[in-house]
């Protein structure tokens, strides 16, 4: 049944002017990024820049790349994620969802995959970006393997959190509106409450657990993270759909 609900939102995505409009600006907007990283490189490594301290061009484009893919991924979501179940709430269609023989759980889950999927698109868009690099370039294949994953972690976190949002209003813009706020403290933890770098709040902070996947690292802690807050917001959409549909 997951496989049915996915199915069904990935056509209503690719269906949806908003979504090819957003997917459009995104590939512009990267591909713009990228073209600037290469140009900026050639203009850097060139020069008095000893040999020593020169970085190969797959972390110096990609670092700026995917940071930028990040912060992007902070607007895109919010507008994405917002008609997922809201509108279903708005359009007085949720009722026929829950009568329908598939469970709460299938649900919600098709419909943060067929998200994540669609966004997924993204990050292979930039990583055939970066490949592209290899007939000019030695290219780092772990390093772009590494930021590709921590990419795909955020952005399934956004999508979760957007999800969850998505199910306690009727309203798609308050649902985006939410989702942008949340996302954003949690993104900026740090900054907002600013403390020790050692601290609590670094920890908690989205963009920080992103930052060492940027550097081509990949640390157990930081896919501990994104998985309980995937698992966070995924069980409380759950309960909050559940609880809904007991209420009738």
């Amino acid at each position: 049944m997951i496989i049915n609900i996915l199915r069904k939102e990935l056509k209503s995505m690719f269906a949806s002017p908003m979504g090819w409009v957003i997917l459009a600006l995104l590939m512009l907007a990267f591909g713009m990024n990228f073209l600037n990283g290469i140009d900026s490189y050639f203009s850097v490594m060139q020069g008095s820049m000893r040999p020593a301290e020169r970085i190969g061009v797959t972390q110096f484009v990609g670092q700026k790349l995917f940071s930028f893919a990040a912060f992007l991924a902070l607007f895109a979501v919010p507008l994405l994620s917002m008609r997922l179940i809201a509108e279903e709430r708005r359009s007085l269609t949720l009722p026929f969802l829950f009568s329908a023989p598939v469970s709460i759980t299938d649900i919600v889950l098709g419909k943060f995959l067929s998200l994540v999927l669609f966004l997924g698109l993204i990050v292979v868009y930039i990583a055939l970006m970066l490949f592209a690099l290899s007939p000019w370039a030695e290219i780092d294949v772990g390093y772009i393997l590494a930021n590709s994953f921590g990419l795909l972690l955020l952005i399934a976190s956004f999508s979760a959190a957007g999800l969850y949002f998505s199910s306690m209003t009727q309203q798609p813009v308050v649902a985006a509106i939410l989702t942008f706020i949340v996302l954003f403290a949690l993104s900026f933890l740090d900054l907002v409450l600013p403390g020790d770098p050692s601290g609590v709040l670094p920890n908690l902070s989205i963009m920080h657990r992103f930052q060492s996947f940027t550097g081509g690292l990949i640390d157990t802690g930081d896919i501990a993270y994104f998985v309980l807050l995937i698992i966070t917001f995924l069980t409380l959409t759950i309960r909050r759909l559940d609880a809904d549909r007991l209420r009738g």
